[in-house]
């Protein structure tokens, strides 16, 4: 039996859980989204190479998928799910604050580490939170929704740490680092409610620990679906290099005719636009796919990121810079990832058990955080050592094996 609400699950979808982990989700966004946008162009003011992002993004990745594992073992045996998110959003204006103190890179990676350690901690818990709180033939809108909320605070950080940062320059600073400091004080507001808001709102009546569980038992008992499906995933993410790439090859574009900081600006914009484009999609897609197929909808989107990345190459070998063609490319962006966060976890729960989905939930997350984790190192170091046209072309290549993957025999079976 797939897994899906219990017997208490309310029959609206639209219920206090669904609602008040959006809202949470949406401030610590808000947080550590406009540490996305604004890192590329703090590390450039530090005079970092693009290889020290993609190391940093990469690192911090793979710190968040080996907590997911971690976490999803921990609420099985111990079941108190709730504490366990609420200590992860708790990590994430931490890391914010080590990250503003920052003089140079071993700092940069400790925040990037400790706020990706918290995003690791509450990923699958508040997935399963949400996933057992609504009726399965449901999950696609509730989960498009929560995505859709997530992504408002990753539209409102960043244009608003854009716009702080327009007027934060045209105070009086002794380096060119002192406007972004200030935009990353500021932005641990919205991660401190976010803590709150879950506190608040969010009900989690599941506490049923399990001590006896065993972590390589839970893993030995994953279905072999789902085990494949696991390869496709990684192969795809081993390609979908950090956000953080995306905004600093903007940039780079943007800066021969801008200048850095006013480069940085528009590229933070871009993000700005490619966020917006998440917000507006990700509650259609989850529509759609509860009529077409979780399955089917995810293989498009993979399509297209693929594509997006092949786009990225493109926009380096014709040394391009036009508006429309970065707006085009953060479009294509915006859109994949709508689709993957959306239906990952709905795929997911269509080929797992009930009492099998914080370990499924959790081997999701480590081997997303695992591939990208080689993605953003590789596409970083092989930009800085070769070209970022290889960089992007190579991460192409990955993704469309990964969509590829999708379509294998053994994923078929069942489909909607």
């Amino acid at each position: 039996m797939a897994a899906g609400s219990g017997p208490e699950a309310p029959a609206r979808w639209f219920n206090a859980t669904v609602a008040g982990a959006g809202i949470t989700s949406a401030l610590g966004d808000f947080c550590y989204e406009t540490t996305t946008v604004m890192l590329p162009g703090f590390l450039a003011a530090l005079g970092l190479p693009p290889g020290a992002l993609g190391t940093i993004e990469g690192l911090a990745d793979a710190v968040a998928s080996f907590t997911r594992m971690g976490a999803g073992h921990a609420a099985d045996k111990l079941g108190h799910r709730k504490a366990l998110v609420v200590l992860g959003y708790a990590m994430t204006p931490l890391g914010q604050a080590l990250i503003a103190l920052a003089a140079g890179w071993p700092l940069i990676l400790l925040g990037r580490l400790v706020s990706w350690f918290g995003k690791g901690l509450r990923g699958p818990l508040r997935d399963a939170i949400v996933i057992q709180a609504v009726q399965p033939h449901t999950k696609g809108r509730a989960f498009g929704f929560h995505r859709a909320a997530d992504t408002v605070g990753a539209v409102l950080g960043p244009l608003l740490g854009v716009a702080l940062l327009g007027w934060a320059q045209r105070l009086h600073w002794h380096g060119a680092t002192g406007p972004f400091r200030l935009v990353l004080w500021l932005s641990i507001i919205p991660g401190l409610l976010a803590v709150l808001a879950f506190v608040l709102l969010v009900r989690d009546p599941r506490h049923s620990p399990n001590p006896q569980a065993s972590f390589l038992g839970s893993l030995r008992a994953l279905p072999p679906r789902f085990r494949r499906y696991l390869g496709a995933v990684g192969l795809f993410g081993a390609g979908d290099f950090s956000a953080s790439l995306l905004i600093l090859a903007a940039t780079t574009l943007l800066e021969p005719s801008l200048g850095m900081l006013r480069a940085a600006q528009v590229a933070g914009l871009l993000y700005v636009w490619r966020n917006v484009v998440q917000v507006l999609a990700s509650y259609p897609i989850g529509w759609l796919a509860d009529r077409l197929g979780h399955l089917r909808m995810l293989r498009a989107g993979y399509a297209l990121g693929a594509a997006t990345a092949l786009l990225a190459a493109l926009a380096f070998a014709l040394h391009a810079h036009g508006m429309a063609l970065l707006g085009l490319l953060f479009l294509l962006s915006g859109l994949y990832v709508a689709v993957e966060e959306a239906l990952e976890p709905t795929v997911s729960a269509e080929m797992l058990r009930a009492d099998g989905l914080l370990t499924g939930y959790a081997a999701l997350g480590t081997v997303n955080g695992v591939a990208r984790l080689v993605s953003s190192s590789l596409v970083g170091l092989i930009w800085t050592a070769v070209s970022p046209v290889l960089a992007f072309a190579l991460a192409a290549l990955l993704m469309s094996g990964g969509t590829a993957a999708l379509f294998g025999g053994g994923l078929r079976q069942r489909e909607a």
